[in-house]
């Protein structure tokens, strides 16, 4: 037998033993030359048919062990540079420090004035009413003296459901009026707050969906002269105590005598003509006596009690409020305009 191949695997073995790995260039040099795809172990293995038939099992085994010898030191070596630098090079974290910044969200104007005006009306004792937004016919038109073919239902082009129609996305929040003096009797003084939906083309001053409150003060001997300090406390609660307001007449199916009421927006530049059609004034509620038919019909005596109605678009208040020229900005959430309202 010759003594070559087996002096090969000796000197293999003092190669590995003697290789020092103390960095992370020389792990990979390691590994590059007893463990690579070309690593000067293999060819030892070629050796294996020059080897006395007898002997070529216990030197098949050599050949195995020197390869295992070189993969366990390359595995200790890489386990043991793995612990030490997490310990020299990693930072450590200071746990009292902050953490990142989130960005802060916001409420949206629509949501922030209604609360608003809602705060308002409950320092004078009205609650907050709240019912369905699909609506049957009797509560949305009858009841409140608008019954079918009435030309007042002209003024809300409706949205009626497919399968039923006798049922439509309400008009107004007045069918929550018209629920609860059905299902009590005065004195009664709540505020409705709700969306509601009307055919309507989009434009700058007009949406297919917007928000409304409605407000309803029901008792004896409840007057006009009641229901224009209620609103002229709203308007100086909401936009300041030197806020100027009119009341225009108008007409309601519901109330009789109606009113609509202005506030003044100004005339500075072409986005205020714009927004008032030149006039300086912004039409941000209606109003009026609510008609004894209405009381009548919800089974109130309308010879004994006598009450006011008031209803306002949300998106009217919010464009006051913030000056905002174009009533589709509230429903495109564009985070750059729902940002600026985060400290609102």
């Amino acid at each position: 037998m010759r003594m070559e191949e087996w002096k090969m695997i000796d000197d293999m073995q003092s190669q590995i033993a003697e290789f020092d790995i103390s960095n992370a260039d020389q792990l990979e040099q390691f590994r590059i030359r007893f463990l690579g795809s070309k690593n000067t172990i293999k060819p030892l293995f070629q050796h294996v048919r020059d080897v006395a038939p007898e002997l070529r099992k216990k030197f098949g085994q050599q050949l195995n062990a020197l390869k295992q010898s070189a993969e366990q030191k390359f595995e200790d070596a890489k386990s043991a540079l793995g612990s030490e630098p997490s310990n020299k090079t990693r930072p450590s974290i200071d746990l009292s420090l902050p953490p990142y910044p989130h960005p802060k969200g916001a409420q949206h104007p629509i949501q922030i004035v209604m609360n608003r005006i809602v705060d308002v009306f409950q320092r004078i004792g009205f609650t907050v009413a709240e019912e369905r937004e699909i609506e049957d016919d009797w509560h949305n038109f009858t009841a409140m003296n608008t019954p079918e073919n009435h030309p007042a239902r002209d003024m809300q082009d409706t949205f009626y459901l497919k399968d039923d129609m006798n049922y439509v996305l309400r008009t107004h929040t007045s069918s929550v009026q018209a629920r609860i003096m059905t299902q009590s009797q005065p004195p009664i003084r709540i505020i409705a707050p709700g969306r509601v939906y009307r055919n309507e083309t989009i434009s700058a001053r007009s949406h297919c969906q917007f928000h409304q409150i409605e407000g309803l003060y029901i008792d004896e001997g409840v007057s006009f002269a009641d229901m224009k300090q209620t609103l002229l406390y709203y308007a100086r609660a909401m936009y300041g105590e030197d806020v100027k307001i009119r009341l225009r007449p108008s007409y309601f199916p519901f109330t009789e005598p109606s009113a609509e009421m202005d506030v003044y927006w100004g005339l500075e530049n072409e986005i205020d003509y714009r927004i008032t059609k030149g006039t300086g004034w912004l039409e941000v509620l209606g109003c009026g006596m609510v008609d004894p038919a209405v009381l009548d019909n919800c089974g109130i005596d309308s010879k004994k009690y006598t009450g006011f109605a008031f209803g306002m678009g949300i998106e009217r208040q919010a464009m006051f409020t913030y000056r905002i020229p174009d009533i589709r900005m509230l429903f495109e959430n564009d985070i750059r305009f729902l940002s600026q309202f985060v400290n609102a």
